[in-house]
């Protein structure tokens, strides 16, 4: 064990254990990207669980899915951790503050949590209005573009990193922000991710309709064929589904040649969570 790891283990994690949920979450993402979280020095990946997919190399299956590094502030520290690949987001054109806290609490006797942040993203430059970024999309993603675009230019990489897109709460046109997102940081994703299910955006969930998701598709992928590189686009779906909601995304997904899914996003459904239980 480094003396990092150590540290980690002896101070770093009960230390964590004191604060409040959202503090000790955004404390690690703030060690990761000192370089001071766990480091993975001394084992190399088994050769059995390298694997291709889409085109993508990974050096494990296991990822860091989104909504642990929002605004892509430790990209390398995770990487380094050991995981195969991460993503970053959900990151939305404009700077908005989710929901209210507390939003993010531990049951210590599931060791897990649940989270309600509801897209709070760095998104542009703070200082502008909303109404003046919805009507140009001028500067959207500054920060987030800024911290891929260093990324991007480092002579290795550990991994895939994919960037997850979401929509600003008072955007009535989902698309328009998918594909703002497309344009501003897919020249820099490894893979780009539509996110229409998170279950603390109001209304979100709503465009895993057919219509809905077909439209937000077929422009998204159109921003996409034009960056370089021509990255894959997956959707992230809602794991509380109904059947006729499977069938239109499963329609969607295969008339429009979508590159793969993910599922899923975080459930809403605290029976479904407490009786699935293994």
């Amino acid at each position: 064990m480094t003396i990092i790891n150590k540290v980690h283990t002896y101070a770093v994690m009960p230390a964590m254990r004191l604060l409040d949920a959202e503090d000790a979450h955004n404390l690690a993402i703030k060690l990761a990207s000192m370089g001071l979280a766990p480091r993975d020095l001394l084992r190399s990946d088994a050769p059995n669980l390298r694997t291709k997919v889409l085109g993508m190399e990974f050096r494990n299956p296991v990822g860091l899915a989104a909504g642990f590094d929002k605004h892509a502030d430790a990209m390398d520290g995770m990487l380094g951790m050991g995981f195969g690949f991460v993503e970053v987001g959900s990151v939305t054109p404009l700077p908005q503050a989710g929901n209210p806290k507390p939003r993010m609490f531990r049951l210590l006797e599931d060791r897990a949590v649940i989270n309600r942040y509801g897209f709070n993203s760095e998104g542009a430059d703070a200082g502008n209005s909303y109404a003046a970024e919805q009507a140009l999309h001028t500067e959207t993603y500054k920060l987030a573009e800024k911290k891929l675009s260093q990324w991007s230019k480092q002579p290795s990489h550990k991994g895939p990193v994919g960037v997850n897109l979401g929509k600003n709460k008072e955007q009535t046109d989902a698309a328009a922000d998918y594909v703002v997102g497309v344009q501003k940081l897919g020249p820099y994703a490894d893979y780009i991710v539509v996110n229409v299910s998170s279950p603390n955006t109001p209304g979100l969930r709503s465009l895993q309709g057919r219509e809905q998701l077909a439209d937000i598709v077929t422009k998204v992928q159109k921003a996409r064929d034009l960056l370089p590189g021509r990255p894959p686009l997956l959707i992230k779906i809602a794991p509380d589904l109904t059947d006729d909601d499977i069938v239109d995304i499963a329609h969607v997904a295969k008339s429009k040649k979508v590159d793969g899914l993910i599922v899923s996003n975080t459930t809403g459904n605290f029976f479904f969570f407490f009786n699935n239980k293994s």
